[in-house]
């Protein structure tokens, strides 16, 4: 490894905020600081819901201006999202949002021609209604689709604008469900029976894989200094986030806090039997050969649409007033799609546990409790199933991303799954960000290397499990029935 440090400009975009952070790494140090952080708003036009790309992009180019002098630049966000491009390299439309209806019932019509099972077998991919497969089906026949000669997930469709240059990052090109997760490359048998061009998509390229130089224009509009170098990382933010998880060894579990709660293991092979399917589990690629094996679970959403609903009030004082109400009064399943929509989210939570015959959370303090006691006992639920899918048992629970500034949730969580919980790093995707483009650059070494210096210069916070867990049972056992969806 070369010494010295380097400066690294992280780009990562979740689906409610971007922000550009600049990380510095060398021998034996980790820091990481926010340069620029701006909202990332979709928007509803009549034809439906859309990401305003154009002002993500605009937040990008200010981040990069914010950063000053680096050594690269590397970009990761939310999955399954798309640009499309005509011939020319023109956008075609601002890209759908995956919380859009266009896909509603689409699954089915899949399933006519590729059962469920044969999917699974093929993709490994938990089903999702927005999943890429079904947003590409629900395109087909519409003037956009077919004008359209090239298909650029979310990070590759930004680094393109900044470089000129195409690529299908592989991490991220794993949540299409067109990736096979055995030889991590595409799934040809799938995507023909379905009728999905794989040539839309640009060729396959993995986490340290140089994505070219920022263009004489971008160049002009940040200040920067040139050549700066794009490098591919881990371009889905939880592989991301998950490469940044500081564990020592192979004996945990890892949940990614956020918008979403991402919860499971880390393998070296996918699981592709049924019953892992009936669970709902998924296979997504992650860095130097690693499977994501994990559940999404509806995650902090529950709450981030109450507080909108209940005009953003002051979260610390409704968080202290939840940690005193009665626990484990009414749960709902936090990983229904019921919830997957915005808009009147304390009311159906209220109607959720009204359906289930359970008390009705009569304050916003009881409708928080409610929602963080389900995240934790889906928590639990997804940590158990995936060890016993996978046939892997776990001594703690690393929990990392946004979710780890609520020491109630994450406290909670310990106690449903009755192990210690480590929660640590909340900037999780974009110190993964960062280590890639590093070690890409000869500063830092391999995986477990990346892991020891994220354990050694960040702050982690350890919750040891309390009271019993049967408790927790006995909630579960009131939500009858599982993932929903499932054929």
């Amino acid at each position: 490894m070369s010494g010295g440090a380097g400066a690294y400009a992280a780009v990562d975009l979740g689906a409610s905020s971007g922000r550009v952070m600049v990380g510095r790494v060398g021998p034996g140090s980790l820091e990481l600081t926010e340069a620029h952080r701006f909202p990332n708003r979709p928007v509803r036009v009549p034809e439906g819901l859309r990401w305003d790309v154009l002002g993500l992009y605009a937040g990008v180019l200010d981040g990069l201006r914010a950063a000053g002098a680096v050594d690269s630049v590397g970009i990761d966000s939310w999955a399954v999202d798309h640009g499309l491009l005509d011939a020319d390299g023109a956008l075609l439309g601002n890209p759908v949002h995956y919380r859009d209806g266009r896909t509603d019932a689409v699954a089915e019509r899949v399933w006519a021609t590729v059962p469920a099972s044969e999917l699974y077998a093929a993709t490994g991919l938990q089903y999702a209604p927005f999943n890429t497969l079904y947003q590409l089906v629900a395109a087909r026949g519409t003037r956009q689709f077919a004008a359209a000669e090239r298909l650029l997930l979310m990070p590759d469709l930004l680094t393109y604008w900044l470089t000129g240059e195409q690529g299908t990052e592989l991490t991220n090109a794993s949540t299409t469900q067109l990736i096979d997760p055995v030889t991590r490359t595409w799934a040809h048998g799938i995507a023909e029976r379905l009728g999905i061009d794989l040539g839309l998509f640009a060729p396959l390229r993995r986490p340290g894989d140089p994505a070219g130089v920022l263009r004489p224009g971008v160049l002009e509009e940040t200040g920067l200094a040139g050549p700066v170098p794009v490098t591919a990382v881990a371009s889905h933010d939880t592989a991301s986030a998950v490469a940044a998880v500081p564990a020592d060894g192979e004996r945990f579990a890892y949940i990614c806090t956020g918008t979403w709660s991402l919860a499971g293991l880390e393998l070296d092979a996918p699981v592709l039997t049924e019953e892992s399917r009936a669970a709902n589990f998924t296979n997504e690629l992650g860095l130097d050969g690693t499977v994501r094996f994990l559940r999404n679970i509806m995650g902090l959403w529950l709450l981030q649409e109450c507080l909108r609903a209940w005009g953003e009030p002051d979260l610390g004082a409704l968080l202290r007033e939840a940690a005193g109400a009665p626990a484990l009064r009414s749960v709902v399943d936090a990983g229904d799609s019921a919830f997957l929509a915005p808009g009147r989210m304390p009311e159906r939570i209220a109607e959720a546990c009204r359906a289930s015959g359970q008390p009705v959370p009569d304050s916003p303090a009881a409708t928080v409790r409610c929602v963080l006691d389900s995240l934790a006992l889906a928590h639990r639920t997804a940590v158990e199933d995936a060890q016993r899918l996978a046939g892997r048992s776990v001594d703690v629970v690393h929990v990392v991303g946004g979710g780890t500034r609520n020491a109630l949730l994450c406290q909670l969580t310990a106690d449903a799954c009755g192990l210690p919980v480590v929660a640590g790093p909340a900037e999780a995707a974009a110190f993964g960000n960062v280590l890639v483009q590093a070690r890409a650059q000869g500063r830092v070494g391999g995986l477990p290397a990346m892991r020891r210096l994220l354990a050694a210069t960040q702050p982690l916070t350890r919750y040891e499990p309390r009271g019993d867990t049967r408790r927790w049972e006995t909630a579960r056992a009131r939500l009858a029935g599982g993932p929903p969806g499932l054929p």
